[in-house]
């Protein structure tokens, strides 16, 4: 008796998840943010969900990295190996983006950090926790410091001189342009991150309204892991690639210098070569 009650309970609330209701309420209701106010000494603090959840999915992350490097040995394993791969990845990315390996090496852990603390945020959403990126102001916040820490890594690495010449390349005319260009990128990381969360979180919202069995589950494997993964790569990558551009165009004068004096070197030794032989040495330069 106690079975045939249980399934009747079951169907009954089976029946009352497929049934749809107002489904822009719903939708609605998802995306509000919760809040709550309290009182700090005269100033009035606000809490949100978006800031629960982020310093939840950061402790996981601190966790999982724990995990991963604690008990280094010179035989590495399985997750050694992992994390070394990941930071060679990243330090081959900042030498692409013509850094060099002890550039790659200071900039590596900042964006193994802000990688970390995206995928986290996002990937959360899998237990049903709505992802911090939905609010606008988290991924606001994370391109503000993201863009700080371009400007100051990049002041760094090539000084103010350096600077000074990725602003004006390749001429003088462009720096408004470039000025522009620093308020556009953490407008554009920003638009990126929120516009890509947000979009997954309202249509994984519509899946749970209107087909609740199986099917939400099934795409959610590719909007709350893989999407929200490939966003926090992405924000790391153009972290990354912004860095590299000022650096290789700081660089850009000294290369073109190297280059003339290995010029001027084979030059020097092919006359040498060529010295009975002036003509010849007019052809090969």
């Amino acid at each position: 008796m106690w079975f045939l009650e249980f399934l009747k309970a079951f169907g009954a609330k089976f029946v009352e998840e497929l049934k749809i209701g107002d489904i822009g309420e719903e939708i609605n209701h998802g995306i509000l943010q919760w809040k709550h106010y309290f009182m700090i000494g005269d100033v009035k603090a606000v809490i949100t969900d978006a800031i629960i959840v982020s310093w939840i999915a950061i402790a996981l992350m601190i966790l999982l990295l724990h995990f991963l490097t604690k008990g280094i040995n010179k035989k590495p394993n399985t997750r050694q190996t992992l994390v070394w791969l990941l930071v060679d990845l990243i330090l081959d990315t900042c030498a692409g983006f013509g850094m060099t390996r002890e550039q790659g090496e200071k900039v590596a852990p900042m964006i193994m950090s802000i990688g970390a603390v995206i995928m986290g945020c996002n990937v959360i959403s899998v237990f049903k926790i709505s992802p911090p990126a939905k609010n606008i102001a988290f991924p606001a916040a994370l391109a503000l410091v993201a863009m700080v820490y371009v400007i100051v890594t990049s002041l760094k690495f090539v000084g103010v001189k350096g600077f000074v010449k990725y602003m004006t390349n390749p001429m003088p005319a462009l720096l408004p342009f470039k000025i522009l260009d620093f308020i556009i990128k953490p407008i554009s990381l920003t638009l990126r991150l929120f516009g890509n969360v947000f979009g997954a979180f309202v249509f994984m919202e519509f899946l749970y309204i209107v087909i609740p069995a199986i099917l939400p589950g099934i795409v959610g494997l590719w909007f709350d892991i893989i999407d929200g993964m490939i966003q926090a790569v992405v924000f790391s990558y153009l972290t990354m690639s912004y860095i590299g551009e000022i650096v290789e165009a700081a660089n850009e004068p000294e290369d073109l210098e190297k280059k003339e004096k290995k010029l001027k070197k084979k030059a020097l030794k092919l006359a040498k070569k060529n010295k009975e032989n002036p003509e010849s040495l007019k052809a090969t330069v």
